[in-house]
């Protein structure tokens, strides 16, 4: 068996020239990860601003809710760049597998952050304009400042979401996925997180105008209300799926299926190799993954050549596998009828059952 700790790159699939592109390609993307961040931020503080002055003066709970929202994506900003700093923390005994998982929980914090601040306000702030349902003169006189300040926030938030979408683009078109799976299987929850909740954010501006619009023309602030409220269950909707996300990723989802059925192929055709009985997979960061595989190696090998062997692969599957953190390699006779049954029940099918199923579905 055996285990080593280089520091890993970050391409996945594997990249032809892994190593020193490898992590240029990985410090780039921490990079862009933090801008983006950063970019958010500073968006939403100054949006969230202007939101705020808007709202009091018109007395627009859609307004209002908007500010709200701001406030919570500002709130949020800060957690992510908490989870970039932390995360990058190196390995010690109390955590051997490294700090990569704080990112996964400091996204999750934010995730929370965006229910209990911007959606929990938002649908108050709707439901109780809804029943008081009062003409406000403030919100016809200073209709103007509200369509300033929304046609200013859409341009500010649409800043940050193009660093977003570009950043999103960019590492999906290296990894070979659409943009769909790509924020599926993403182990990166800064970027996308960035993403979703500038999109809620333009979506959010677009229900505020109408809002405002209807209520100028109507003079009923029902339709304020609903607006604010449509603006809380956009904020809940987004925080449901990036709750669900960080969720993943903090109990332990395995590596992409590509790079698993990749590694499988590769133990699979060594010389030294019999068959690979077992393989498991475990995200412990953002291009961090930990490999676990149980392998029978051929009986004619001496203790030294199956030492060596194990070297060798550990070696090939890291120069090949840039997000490998942790191989772990065990030598296993593949007829131990108790070692099968333990991966029956565990997954339901054997490695090799497993890895023809990939190839019936592409995937």
């Amino acid at each position: 068996m055996t285990a080593r700790n280089d520091a890993p790159s970050a391409l996945v699939p594997p990249p032809e020239d892994p190593t020193d592109e490898g992590r240029d390609a990985e410090d780039s993307s921490s990079g862009q990860s933090t801008l983006s961040v950063i970019l958010a931020f500073a968006a939403n503080a100054a949006v969230g601003v202007l939101k705020l002055v808007a709202g009091l003066l018109t007395g627009s709970s859609a307004m209002l809710a908007e500010a709200a929202h701001s406030a919570a994506d500002c709130v949020t900003e800060v957690l992510l760049f908490t989870a970039l700093r932390r995360s990058g923390k190196r390995a010690d005994r109390a955590h051997p597998f490294g700090y990569g998982k704080e990112r996964f929980f400091w996204a999750m914090i934010a995730s929370v952050s965006v229910f209990v601040v911007g959606a929990t306000y938002s649908v108050y702030e709707g439901i109780t304009t809804i029943i008081e349902n009062a003409p406000d003169p403030a919100e016809e006189q200073y209709a103007w400042v509200a369509y300033s300040v929304l046609g200013l926030s859409a341009i500010i938030e649409g800043i940050s979401w193009q660093q977003a979408l570009r950043q999103c683009l960019r590492e999906r078109t290296e990894l070979k996925l659409s943009l769909a799976r790509y924020l599926r299987l993403s182990d990166d929850p800064t970027v996308k997180s960035v993403l979703f909740e500038d999109t809620a954010a333009l979506v959010g501006l677009l229900f505020a105008a109408v809002g405002v619009v209807l209520h100028q023309e109507t003079g009923s602030s029902i339709w304020d209300g609903i607006a604010s409220i449509m603006i809380g269950l956009l904020l809940a909707v987004v925080a449901v799926i990036l709750g669900r996300t960080n969720k993943n990723l903090l109990i332990g989802r395995a590596a992409e299926p590509r790079v698993t059925k990749a590694i499988y192929d590769h133990l699979d055709a060594a010389p030294e190799v019999t068959a690979v009985v077992d393989l498991q997979t475990m995200l412990t960061g953002t291009d961090s993954v930990l490999l676990c595989a149980r392998v029978d190696f051929r009986d004619e090998l001496s203790v030294g050549d199956l030492e060596r062997a194990c070297v060798r692969l550990d070696d090939e599957l890291r120069e090949r596998f840039g997000d490998l953190d942790q191989v772990f390699l065990e030598p296993v006779p593949r007829e131990d009828e108790d070692l099968r049954r333990a991966v029956l029940e565990r997954f339901g099918t054997s490695l090799a059952e497993w890895r023809a199923e990939q190839d019936r579905l592409g995937g």
